[in-house]
């Protein structure tokens, strides 16, 4: 495609149409000009390709593999996850005929009530940003673009949609904006999503210090930048920032504002033409050449399985994993065949086929019985089903509890309203430590929870939101096929009292970031402030021994060596 040529046969109506989406996933053609459509789909983790025109959640989507979350992948601290993760996920992007990907999302971690942290990396922009261009480049690599999300200071859910961060210049730029200038660094995205948020009082679709001003000029960004479903407010002053390309689109007052631009003045047609040649760009890179691909699904699966196994933190273990396959075992906890494996939002995929924990022990053929102990779209405590585990819990040696943060209590669109997990489950844990147990914790969940039972548990294994596979993961986990490798990519504070201004957190439109550069570990270690596990921690089955140390010191450092034995 020459660009420059077909820019200059455009009408100013197409010109308009073309910055605008359509049929709420897809770019409008140009017939024509023998301009196609771009098709776009969510998500981050695994591919959400809509069946029709319009938003129609998991039900109505293509059946596509759920791969672990952010907050999963980012444990293993393996940017090589996300690589073959991001290439997968391309590859199925490339089978249904979409040629955008909506993520990932490199969002910081700022609080642990945010309702979407289960699809952020961490609060660590080092971290979040290697790991994020590791997925970038994984589905570029495939000939799949991505659209990296949410363009920025977007930390918050309760008021995303007309919420005003309020950040100085050294925490945006050394914590916030760090994460998305590594990635567009390192892997050239070819799209970056606005955020619906303002920034320091202007909305992030036109903000001109963010989208131009940073992310072109100090990065060099060459892409495009789209919003955020409906985050547009003035689209005149949007293409004026540096905003290109609308979505959902057909919004017919915004193709008025521009056509009215144009005839007035107020819109310089350089501009409008600057965005018609960066959407243009990424049709001749993702359309023109896009390569339809056969996808084993199988494979996949299994890959899902060996990334999930990968993540999960031990975070607890006074010898009571790995399990003995042979011995009986008691398990309680409806998430035991209910499992939540992805987070709920826009980022929910339609499973190819999922795998709970009951369906691999099964296929194990492990002997347990099994009580549900609490129903898991409910947070008050049932007590029959309480008291009917503690009665059968008296019979076994070994006493699985899996349990953790249900679609109940954390979800995109509102934050969490506190660091608990929900009554029910801690009633059943409570119970089952007063009876004298001293029960196995299978955790599941997108943030960090308050443990009160950490002391009274034998051990915990954390699984995150594994993906569609997470069931072979927790088992192979379990019985000691693998070694729990995943460290924690964020801090565990010992109750949300702990947290730096946790009390102003998402209570108003107005979200000011008091705590500047002191997010996450920055702030526990700066404050002395003991917390339940630290950033980059994690437990293992292994023991190592180490000998032969020798300490050199030179030019002002001093150099350890010695020999490490995996014993």
């Amino acid at each position: 495609m020459d660009i420059k040529r077909t820019i200059s046969q455009m009408t100013t109506e197409e010109k308009a149409a073309l910055v605008s989406g359509t049929n709420f996933m897809e770019t409008n053609p140009i017939p024509r000009l023998k301009i196609p459509g771009l098709r776009m789909a969510d998500g981050p983790h695994g591919l959400r390709k809509q069946i029709g025109t319009q938003d129609n959640g998991i039900s109505q989507s293509e059946p596509a593999t759920a791969f672990p979350t952010a907050v999963t992948t980012a444990s293993s601290w393996n940017p090589e996850n996300l690589r073959h993760m991001g290439e997968a996920i391309a590859k199925e992007c490339r089978h249904y005929g979409v040629h955008i990907l909506l993520g990932p999302g490199a969002n910081i971690k700022r609080n642990p009530l945010c309702g979407r942290n289960f699809e952020y990396f961490s609060e660590d922009p080092c971290l979040a940003g290697e790991m994020g261009a590791a997925e970038v480049q994984g589905v570029q690599a495939q000939g799949v673009g991505v659209s990296v999300k949410h363009f920025a200071m977007n930390n918050a859910e309760n008021f995303r949609f007309m919420g005003n961060s309020l950040v100085d210049e050294r925490a945006a730029r050394e914590i916030y904006l760090k994460v998305f200038e590594r990635i567009v660094k390192q892997a050239h995205p070819a799209t970056m999503m606005c955020a619906y948020n303002k920034v320091n009082g202007t909305f992030a679709s036109q903000n001109e210090w963010l989208l131009t001003d940073v992310l072109r000029r100090d990065w060099g960004f060459n892409g495009a930048v789209m919003t955020d479903w409906g985050a547009m407010h003035d689209r005149v002053a949007s293409l004026k920032a540096g905003l290109d390309l609308e979505m959902p689109g057909d919004t017919p007052i915004c193709r008025r504002w521009i056509l009215d631009g144009i005839a007035d003045g107020t819109l310089p047609m350089e501009k409008l033409d600057a965005a018609c040649e960066n959407i243009l760009q990424l049709i001749a890179n993702y359309v023109e050449i896009a390569q339809p691909c056969e996808v084993d699904w199988e494979a996949h699966q299994q890959l899902a399985a060996e990334i999930a196994a990968d993540c999960a933190v031990l975070l607890k273990n006074d010898g009571a994993l790995p399990l003995d396959g042979g011995k009986p075992c008691f398990v309680v906890g409806e998430l035991f065949e209910k499992m939540r494996y992805q987070g709920s939002g826009s980022s929910m995929i339609n499973a190819t086929r999922v795998i709970s924990p009951k369906e691999a022990f099964d296929q194990r053929g492990v002997k347990y019985a099994y009580c549900r102990g609490y129903a898991e779209n409910r947070t008050e405590p049932q007590e029959e089903l309480i008291r009917e585990a503690v009665r059968q819990a008296k019979q076994y040696e070994t006493v699985l509890v899996f349990a953790g943060l249900t679609d109940y209590v954390e979800s995109e669109g509102c934050d969490r309203e506190h660091m608990r997990m929900p009554d029910n489950q801690l009633a059943l844990i409570e119970a089952l430590v007063q009876a004298g147990r001293k029960p196995i914790v299978v955790l599941y969940g997108g943030s960090p929870v308050e443990l009160p039972f950490a002391e009274s548990a034998a051990a915990i294994l954390h699984m995150f939101l594994p993906g569609q596979s997470g069931g072979i993961a927790t088992a192979q986990l379990l019985f000691g096929e693998r070694n729990p490798a995943g460290r924690l990519a964020e801090t565990w504070p010992m109750s949300y009292a702990d947290v730096p201004f946790g009390e102003e957190y998402s209570k108003g439109v107005n979200e000011c970031y008091k705590e500047s550069i002191y997010v996450g570990y920055r702030y526990y270690l700066s404050a002395n402030k003991k917390v339940r596990y630290p950033f980059g921690y994690g437990l293992s089955y292994t023991t190592f021994r180490w000998e032969d140390m020798h300490a050199q010191q030179a030019d002002g450092c001093v150099t350890l060596t010695y020999r490490v034995t995996n014993t």
